[in-house]
């Protein structure tokens, strides 16, 4: 069993930055695709951001140019590094576990992303 703990949410000024943390237990973070996904009130939860265990990268074109994502396998951490963020950013942010050529798939609790304005 795989538990996914997310930090680093919180209250943000339109333009500013934050950086999310997503630390897995167990062994298989190294050979596991990553993602990070977001929902608004009201709407359907939606990718954000991917990392492959090989590290290929793809991004939700809204967020292209302003968010990266990183892996470091020595921490089993995954990271969202946000930048110029707009009110529309603002949504719960859930950390996903998947394991290749498994029913491996894992979640996170979400940790609050808010536009302050």
């Amino acid at each position: 069993q795989v538990q996914l703990v997310e930090s680093g949410g919180g209250l943000v000024q339109p333009g500013g930055s934050l950086r999310l943390s997503c630390v897995a237990s167990g062994s298989i973070f190294s050979i596991s695709n990553m993602g990070w996904y977001r929902q608004a009130p009201g709407e359907q939860r939606e990718l954000v951001a991917a990392i492959t265990w090989h590290r290929t990268t793809n991004y939700a074109d809204s967020v292209k140019g302003r968010f990266l994502i990183s892996r470091d396998n020595a921490k089993n951490t995954v990271y969202l590094q946000m930048n110029s963020l707009k009110p529309e950013d603002t949504a719960i942010y859930f950390c996903n576990l998947n394991l290749p050529g498994t029913r491996a798939d894992y979640w996170g609790q979400g940790t609050q992303v808010t536009d302050s304005s």
